[in-house]
Protein backbone atom coordinates (compact mmCIF):
# COMPACT_ATOMS: atom_id res chain seq x y z
CA UNK A 1 0.00 0.00 0.00
CA UNK A 2 1.23 3.49 -0.82
CA UNK A 3 -0.72 5.31 1.86
CA UNK A 4 0.90 6.29 5.11
CA UNK A 5 -1.17 5.89 8.26
CA UNK A 6 -0.76 7.93 11.45
CA UNK A 7 1.53 8.93 13.07
CA UNK A 8 3.67 8.99 9.91
CA UNK A 9 0.79 10.57 8.01
CA UNK A 10 0.53 13.34 10.59
CA UNK A 11 4.24 14.08 10.25
CA UNK A 12 3.93 14.18 6.45
CA UNK A 13 1.00 16.61 6.55
CA UNK A 14 2.42 18.84 9.27
CA UNK A 15 4.19 21.17 6.76
CA UNK A 16 0.80 22.12 5.29
CA UNK A 17 -0.21 23.81 8.55
CA UNK A 18 1.75 26.90 7.46
CA UNK A 19 -0.64 29.01 5.28
CA UNK A 20 1.84 30.13 2.61
CA UNK A 21 3.27 26.63 2.29
CA UNK A 22 -0.20 25.17 1.90
CA UNK A 23 -1.10 27.76 -0.73
CA UNK A 24 2.03 26.88 -2.69
CA UNK A 25 1.28 23.16 -2.45
CA UNK A 26 -2.30 23.63 -3.60
CA UNK A 27 -1.14 25.72 -6.55
CA UNK A 28 1.40 23.12 -7.67
CA UNK A 29 -1.25 20.40 -7.41
CA UNK A 30 -3.81 22.45 -9.35
CA UNK A 31 -1.44 23.03 -12.27
CA UNK A 32 -0.94 19.36 -13.08
CA UNK A 33 2.45 20.13 -14.66
CA UNK A 34 5.81 20.95 -13.02
CA UNK A 35 5.91 24.48 -11.61
CA UNK A 36 8.91 26.79 -11.22
CA UNK A 37 9.70 29.00 -8.26
CA UNK A 38 8.87 32.28 -10.01
CA UNK A 39 5.44 31.07 -11.12
CA UNK A 40 4.64 29.63 -7.69
CA UNK A 41 5.73 32.85 -5.96
CA UNK A 42 3.47 34.96 -8.17
CA UNK A 43 0.52 32.67 -7.58
CA UNK A 44 0.96 32.73 -3.79
CA UNK A 45 1.71 36.46 -3.67
CA UNK A 46 5.05 36.00 -1.97
CA UNK A 47 8.73 36.51 -2.75
CA UNK A 48 10.71 34.07 -4.84
CA UNK A 49 13.08 33.39 -1.95
CA UNK A 50 10.26 32.56 0.45
CA UNK A 51 8.51 30.43 -2.16
CA UNK A 52 11.74 28.51 -2.77
CA UNK A 53 12.15 27.89 0.96
CA UNK A 54 8.61 26.52 1.36
CA UNK A 55 8.72 24.46 -1.84
CA UNK A 56 11.97 22.83 -0.76
CA UNK A 57 10.48 22.02 2.65
CA UNK A 58 7.52 20.37 0.91
CA UNK A 59 9.92 18.35 -1.23
CA UNK A 60 11.94 17.29 1.80
CA UNK A 61 8.72 16.16 3.44
CA UNK A 62 7.83 13.95 0.47
CA UNK A 63 4.80 15.98 -0.65
CA UNK A 64 6.46 17.37 -3.79
CA UNK A 65 9.02 15.97 -6.22
CA UNK A 66 11.80 18.06 -7.74
CA UNK A 67 13.02 17.93 -11.33
CA UNK A 68 15.35 20.13 -13.37
CA UNK A 69 14.61 21.29 -16.91
CA UNK A 70 15.48 24.18 -19.19
CA UNK A 71 12.22 26.04 -19.72
CA UNK A 72 13.44 27.60 -22.98
CA UNK A 73 13.81 24.19 -24.58
CA UNK A 74 17.33 25.10 -25.68
CA UNK A 75 20.43 23.07 -24.87
CA UNK A 76 24.16 23.43 -25.12
CA UNK A 77 26.38 26.44 -24.35
CA UNK A 78 24.48 29.62 -23.63
CA UNK A 79 21.21 27.85 -22.87
CA UNK A 80 21.41 28.75 -19.19
CA UNK A 81 21.02 26.64 -16.10
CA UNK A 82 18.08 24.22 -15.85
CA UNK A 83 15.19 25.54 -13.74
CA UNK A 84 14.19 23.77 -10.55
CA UNK A 85 10.60 22.58 -10.94
CA UNK A 86 8.14 21.01 -8.52
CA UNK A 87 5.26 18.58 -8.99
CA UNK A 88 3.09 16.55 -6.65
CA UNK A 89 4.61 13.34 -5.33
CA UNK A 90 2.91 10.07 -6.24
CA UNK A 91 2.87 8.76 -2.67
CA UNK A 92 -0.45 8.84 -0.82
CA UNK A 93 -0.82 10.21 2.69
CA UNK A 94 -3.74 9.24 4.91
CA UNK A 95 -4.48 10.21 8.50
CA UNK A 96 -7.15 8.70 10.74
CA UNK A 97 -7.45 8.99 14.49
CA UNK A 98 -7.98 6.39 15.80
CA UNK A 99 -6.45 4.34 12.96
CA UNK A 100 -8.94 3.04 10.38
CA UNK A 101 -8.10 1.00 7.27
CA UNK A 102 -11.02 1.45 4.90
CA UNK A 103 -8.53 1.21 2.03
CA UNK A 104 -7.62 -2.31 3.14
CA UNK A 105 -11.28 -3.31 3.35
CA UNK A 106 -11.82 -1.96 -0.17
CA UNK A 107 -8.81 -3.87 -1.46
CA UNK A 108 -9.99 -7.16 0.04
CA UNK A 109 -13.51 -6.68 -1.35
CA UNK A 110 -12.09 -5.88 -4.79
CA UNK A 111 -9.91 -8.99 -4.70
CA UNK A 112 -12.82 -11.20 -3.72
CA UNK A 113 -15.08 -9.73 -6.40
CA UNK A 114 -12.40 -9.88 -9.10
CA UNK A 115 -11.46 -13.48 -8.35
CA UNK A 116 -14.72 -15.11 -7.31
CA UNK A 117 -17.48 -12.65 -8.04
CA UNK A 118 -20.26 -13.71 -10.39
CA UNK A 119 -21.43 -11.70 -13.37
CA UNK A 120 -24.51 -10.79 -11.36
CA UNK A 121 -22.37 -9.49 -8.49
CA UNK A 122 -20.35 -7.27 -10.82
CA UNK A 123 -23.51 -5.97 -12.42
CA UNK A 124 -24.83 -5.15 -8.95
CA UNK A 125 -21.64 -3.19 -8.24
CA UNK A 126 -22.13 -1.08 -11.35
CA UNK A 127 -25.77 -0.43 -10.46
CA UNK A 128 -24.82 0.65 -6.96
CA UNK A 129 -22.05 2.90 -8.29
CA UNK A 130 -24.41 4.58 -10.75
CA UNK A 131 -27.05 5.01 -8.07
CA UNK A 132 -24.50 6.53 -5.70
CA UNK A 133 -23.35 8.90 -8.41
CA UNK A 134 -26.93 10.13 -8.83
CA UNK A 135 -27.15 10.60 -5.08
CA UNK A 136 -23.97 12.69 -5.10
CA UNK A 137 -25.35 14.93 -7.82
CA UNK A 138 -28.75 15.38 -6.20
CA UNK A 139 -27.13 15.95 -2.80
CA UNK A 140 -25.06 18.79 -4.26
CA UNK A 141 -28.22 20.90 -4.08
CA UNK A 142 -27.32 22.94 -7.16
CA UNK A 143 -30.22 24.43 -9.17
CA UNK A 144 -30.83 22.78 -12.56
CA UNK A 145 -28.57 24.26 -15.24
CA UNK A 146 -30.19 25.16 -18.57
CA UNK A 147 -27.13 24.93 -20.81
CA UNK A 148 -24.52 22.24 -21.41
CA UNK A 149 -21.84 24.61 -20.18
CA UNK A 150 -23.85 25.25 -17.03
CA UNK A 151 -24.38 21.53 -16.40
CA UNK A 152 -20.67 20.96 -17.00
CA UNK A 153 -19.82 23.60 -14.40
CA UNK A 154 -22.08 21.92 -11.83
CA UNK A 155 -20.57 18.52 -12.65
CA UNK A 156 -17.09 19.95 -12.11
CA UNK A 157 -18.13 21.24 -8.68
CA UNK A 158 -19.44 17.79 -7.71
CA UNK A 159 -16.26 16.11 -8.93
CA UNK A 160 -14.06 18.57 -7.05
CA UNK A 161 -15.95 17.85 -3.84
CA UNK A 162 -15.23 14.14 -4.32
CA UNK A 163 -11.50 14.69 -4.81
CA UNK A 164 -11.25 14.13 -8.57
CA UNK A 165 -9.49 17.46 -9.19
CA UNK A 166 -11.30 18.13 -12.49
CA UNK A 167 -10.04 20.51 -15.16
CA UNK A 168 -11.13 21.40 -18.68
CA UNK A 169 -8.52 20.78 -21.35
CA UNK A 170 -8.10 23.03 -24.42
CA UNK A 171 -10.52 20.89 -26.45
CA UNK A 172 -13.30 21.35 -23.85
CA UNK A 173 -13.10 17.82 -22.41
CA UNK A 174 -13.34 17.61 -18.63
CA UNK A 175 -10.56 15.43 -17.23
CA UNK A 176 -9.57 14.53 -13.67
CA UNK A 177 -6.03 14.81 -12.36
CA UNK A 178 -6.75 12.50 -9.42
CA UNK A 179 -8.42 9.11 -9.14
CA UNK A 180 -9.87 8.61 -5.63
CA UNK A 181 -9.53 4.85 -6.21
CA UNK A 182 -5.95 4.93 -7.49
CA UNK A 183 -4.55 2.19 -5.24
CA UNK A 184 -7.41 -0.21 -5.98
CA UNK A 185 -7.25 0.53 -9.71
CA UNK A 186 -3.58 -0.37 -9.75
CA UNK A 187 -4.41 -3.97 -8.83
CA UNK A 188 -7.92 -4.36 -10.29
CA UNK A 189 -8.07 -1.87 -13.14
CA UNK A 190 -10.94 -3.36 -15.14
CA UNK A 191 -13.19 -3.77 -12.11
CA UNK A 192 -12.45 -0.41 -10.51
CA UNK A 193 -12.43 1.65 -13.70
CA UNK A 194 -15.78 0.12 -14.64
CA UNK A 195 -17.15 1.07 -11.23
CA UNK A 196 -15.73 4.57 -11.57
CA UNK A 197 -17.28 5.01 -15.01
CA UNK A 198 -20.69 3.89 -13.69
CA UNK A 199 -20.42 6.28 -10.74
CA UNK A 200 -19.61 9.29 -12.92
CA UNK A 201 -22.35 8.38 -15.38
CA UNK A 202 -24.64 8.42 -12.38
CA UNK A 203 -23.45 11.95 -11.54
CA UNK A 204 -24.40 13.11 -15.04
CA UNK A 205 -27.77 11.35 -14.79
CA UNK A 206 -28.44 13.03 -11.46
CA UNK A 207 -27.70 16.43 -13.03
CA UNK A 208 -29.82 15.61 -16.12
CA UNK A 209 -26.71 16.49 -18.11
CA UNK A 210 -27.93 14.97 -21.36
CA UNK A 211 -25.45 17.02 -23.39
CA UNK A 212 -22.50 15.33 -21.71
CA UNK A 213 -21.25 11.77 -21.56
CA UNK A 214 -18.72 9.99 -19.37
CA UNK A 215 -16.25 7.85 -21.29
CA UNK A 216 -13.16 5.80 -20.52
CA UNK A 217 -10.08 7.70 -21.66
CA UNK A 218 -7.17 6.51 -19.48
CA UNK A 219 -3.75 8.13 -19.50
CA UNK A 220 -0.81 8.11 -17.08
CA UNK A 221 -1.20 10.44 -14.12
CA UNK A 222 -4.95 11.02 -14.28
CA UNK A 223 -8.35 9.39 -13.75
CA UNK A 224 -9.53 6.93 -16.40
CA UNK A 225 -12.84 8.76 -17.00
CA UNK A 226 -13.47 11.99 -18.89
CA UNK A 227 -16.58 14.06 -19.65
CA UNK A 228 -17.12 15.20 -23.23
CA UNK A 229 -19.96 16.51 -25.37
CA UNK A 230 -22.44 13.68 -26.04
CA UNK A 231 -21.97 12.00 -29.38
CA UNK A 232 -18.52 13.48 -29.96
CA UNK A 233 -15.92 10.97 -31.09
CA UNK A 234 -12.70 10.33 -29.21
Amino acid sequence: MNAKSSPAGIDALAPLAEPTRRALYEYVVSRGTPVGRDEAARAAGTSRALAAFHLDRLAEGGLLVVEFRRLSGRSGPGAGRPAKLYRRAAAEVSVSLPPRRYDLAGLLMARALARRGSRAARAALLREARSFGRTLAVGAGAPPARTRRGRQAVAIDVLATCGYEPFTDPSGVVRMRNCPFHTLAGEHRELVCGMNLALLRGVLAGLSATGLEAVLDPAPGRCCVAFRAAGKGA
